[in-house]
């Protein structure tokens, strides 16, 4: 089944994909449509998760495409962007919730795990059988977490055991198994390790009182004690390094989320414009209501060719920091400046959740934040630009 045109992708952008990935991309769309936009609205309203929606989800068989422990032929990046893009375009929150699940903690074990614990841990993740969380931010450090690292891990016999504090933790309440990063206090060394959810020490809070992402479980993480088998040591993180290479892939894919929001809010904002009149006539026949319109398309088409050449560069071995780092902080630059021109063209309507668009303006301020800020992720690609580090 391949999927309807993209609304609002002027330059035809998904043509790109071939028929298979096509075929994936509309079962996808068909699922958030159905499944995942009629509730979305109440569910953010209420701060509340669906899982009931998990095993549709995982029914979809894409939360494990790019693992070879996982059925199925591997896609490009060009799918696995679109896709965070679509399920952004639905609901930013359920893009978080897979994100966090497919791509940072799918993402740690297939690239840090040994091939015993890929085989073990991935084909349940993959079906969402088991739901996955990540943990690196602290209380005390967010951007500073490469050097700040407050967490510890200390061997013992053929156990470790953590202590510390992890905050902002989507999916933390309830996951399975958490990747948790921590501090080995023999040689202050960054580690992974796969901790269960239900481990004895951990102890998992949720955030109250957002106004953004409302749907996600972020939760804080505490450790006291918490004994982890060496088993679940992840062995090939061996350093901040080895995290960095994980946050590199997916902050790609805050990227296209960024997209996707600003795809929705020009779709929502078009048909407003079309069905709602003032002065005797549709508010779509107003020059400044098409100014914002044309405004809102323009930054969602450059953005969108931007990460799509972002997923060649990906494919072809050349994708480096500077590249996924200037993605995240100009498309969620753009996304913030496009949502609110959405809001503006719906005046009163715009900061009422029945007309969507509120929603979107909310969750934006998320995904400006995390997975780098736009101020952390400037100075990576000014580091590329001038060969000169300017950070702290």
């Amino acid at each position: 089944m391949n999927p309807d045109p993209l609304p609002g992708d002027l330059y035809q952008m998904q043509d790109l994909l071939d028929e298979r990935e096509r075929e994936i991309l509309g079962r996808v769309r068909t699922f958030l449509e159905a499944e995942v936009a009629p509730i979305a609205n109440d569910c953010w309203a209420r701060a509340e998760f669906p899982f009931r929606l998990v095993p549709g989800f995982g029914r979809l068989g894409v939360a494990g495409l790019s693992y070879d422990e996982c059925p199925g032929e591997p896609p490009g990046s060009l799918l696995t962007g679109f896709l965070a893009l679509e399920m952004a375009r639905v609901d930013p929150s359920m893009a978080t919730f897979f994100g966090v699940h497919a791509g940072l903690a799918m993402g740690s074990i297939a690239r840090c795990g040994s091939p015993e614990q890929r085989a073990r841990w991935l084909p349940a993740i993959g079906r969402m059988e088991r739901i996955g969380a990540f943990a690196l931010t602290e209380p005390g450090g967010g951007s500073d977490v490469a050097l700040g690292l407050r967490t510890t891990a200390r061997r013992d016999g053929d156990t470790w055991i953590l202590n510390g504090a992890k905050r902002w933790i989507g999916n933390g309440t309830f996951a399975d198994l958490l990747v948790v990063w921590a501090k080995d206090e023999a040689d202050e060394k960054v580690k992974g390790f796969v901790v269960a959810g239900d481990s004895p020490g951990l102890t998992a809070t949720r955030i109250e009182n957002k106004i953004a992402l409302r749907t996600v479980q972020n939760a804080d993480l505490t450790f006291e004690d918490c004994r982890v088998p060496e088993a679940d040591r992840l062995p090939g993180a061996q350093g901040f390094r080895d995290t960095a290479a994980i946050l590199r892939r997916t902050r790609s894919g805050v990227a296209w989320q960024a997209v996707g929001v600003m795809l929705a809010a020009y779709e929502i904002a078009r048909r407003y414009a079309i069905e709602r009149e003032q002065f005797g006539r549709p508010i779509a026949k107003f020059q400044l209501v098409q100014d914002l319109l044309v405004k809102m398309l323009g930054n969602a088409t450059a953005t969108l060719g931007m990460v799509v050449r972002l997923a060649q560069l990906q494919d072809a071995g050349l994708y480096r920091d500077e590249h996924s780092a200037l993605a995240k902080a100009y498309c969620t630059s753009r996304m913030r400046e496009t949502v609110g021109w959405g809001r503006e063209l719906m005046a009163g309507n715009g900061i009422v959740l029945d007309y969507d668009i509120g929603r979107f303006v909310a969750d934006a301020e998320a995904l400006y934040s995390y997975e780098g800020t736009r101020e952390i992720n400037t100075l990576i690609v000014g580091r590329a630009a001038t060969g000169m580090g300017a950070f702290v």
